[in-house]
C-alpha cells in the first residue's frame, strides 16, 4: 500500500493531468455504480446535472487524495457541470472543439512543467520594478513561463539599459508573447523549457509556477545561479527554504514575492 501511495505521488508531481483524468474516471465509475443501485432498490433516477455535480464532487476529492494541488480541486469540480450546461445550448460543434484547442495550446506545458497559466497582475509588476530599481541598470533578468509577457515587457519599456528574456512553452501565449516583443531591442522571447533555461546568464531570475516545480528549482537555481543573483517566486515557497525577503503585494489573491539572494554554487 506503502508503494502504491508514493507510486501516485511521483504521478502527481510529474504528470498532475494524467492523475486528474484519472480522478474523473474513477468518479464516473461510482456514480454510475450508485445510480444503478438507485434506480434498482427504489427506482430512482437522479437529474444529469445532479449526477454531474456529484460526479464534479467526488472527482474532486479524489484529486486531493491523490495529491493534486488545490488548483486542480477547482477544474475537477467544474469539469462535469460545464459540460452538461453547455451541451444543452444552441451552439455549433466547432465551438466546443475550438474552445478544447485553445485550452490546450494555453496549457500544453503543464503536462511536462507542472506549471499552470498564471499572470502577473499590476501590483507584482510594480513591486516587481521597485526590487529591480535598486540593482545596476544594465542587470539581466528572465522570466520563467512568461506566459503572454505582460509583466516582462512592462518591465523590458521601464528599464530600457536591462537586458529582458522570457521563457515559455504554451503554444499561444508564446506566439502573443513572441510578436509583442518585437518591437522592443531588450527583449527577447524563447520557446523554450524552464529546465533546459541556463540561469547562470542572468542577474535575476523571475518565476510564477506552481508548488510542485519549487523544490526542483531550487536544486536547479542553487546550482546554475551566481553569488548575489536573485530568484523571486511569485507566491510559491521553496520547501524547507525560508525566503530572505518577502513582498506582500495586498491583492485579491493575497499574493506575496518570495526573494532569495543566492549564495553561489553548492
Amino acid at each position: 500500500m506503502g508503494a502504491r501511495v508514493r507510486m501516485i505521488a511521483r504521478v502527481a508531481g510529474r504528470y498532475p493531468a494524467l492523475l486528474a483524468l484519472l480522478a474523473q474516471l474513477c468518479a464516473a465509475l461510482l456514480v454510475a455504480g450508485l445510480m444503478a443501485l438507485a434506480m434498482q432498490l427504489f427506482s430512482w433516477r437522479p437529474s444529469g446535472l445532479a449526477a454531474g455535480l456529484l460526479l464534479g464532487l467526488l472527482a474532486a476529492s479524489f484529486g486531493r487524495w491523490f495529491g493534486l494541488a488545490s488548483w486542480w480541486w477547482w477544474l475537477n469540480l467544474g469539469f462535469v457541470p460545464a459540460l452538461l450546461l453547455f451541451s444543452g445550448a444552441a451552439l455549433p460543434s466547432w465551438v466546443f472543439l475550438l474552445g478544447f484547442l485553445l485550452l490546450l495550446l494555453c496549457n500544453w506545458n503543464s503536462f511536462g512543467e507542472r506549471v499552470p497559466l498564471y499572470l502577473s497582475g499590476a501590483r507584482s509588476r510594480q513591486a516587481l520594478a521597485e526590487l529591480l530599481a535598486q540593482e545596476n541598470a544594465d542587470f539581466r533578468f528572465v522570466d520563467l513561463g512568461c506566459g503572454p509577457a505582460g509583466a516582462l515587457l512592462w518591465l523590458a519599456r521601464r528599464f530600457p539599459q536591462a537586458q529582458f528574456v522570457g521563457v515559455e512553452t504554451a503554444p499561444l501565449p508564446f506566439a502573443v508573447a513572441w510578436l509583442r516583443a518585437l518591437p522592443l531591442r531588450n527583449c527577447r522571447i524563447r520557446y523554450e523549457s524552464l529546465w533546459r533555461t541556463d540561469l547562470a546568464q542572468f542577474d535575476m531570475v523571475y518565476c510564477f509556477l506552481s508548488p510542485v516545480p519549487m523544490a526542483e528549482l531550487w536544486v536547479k537555481a542553487s546550482t546554475q545561479m551566481a553569488v548575489g543573483s536573485l530568484l523571486i517566486s511569485n507566491s510559491f515557497e521553496v520547501p524547507g527554504v525560508p525566503a530572505g525577503q518577502q513582498v506582500e503585494l495586498h491583492d485579491w489573491r493575497r499574493s506575496r514575492l518570495l526573494i532569495w539572494r543566492m549564495p553561489g554554487a553548492s
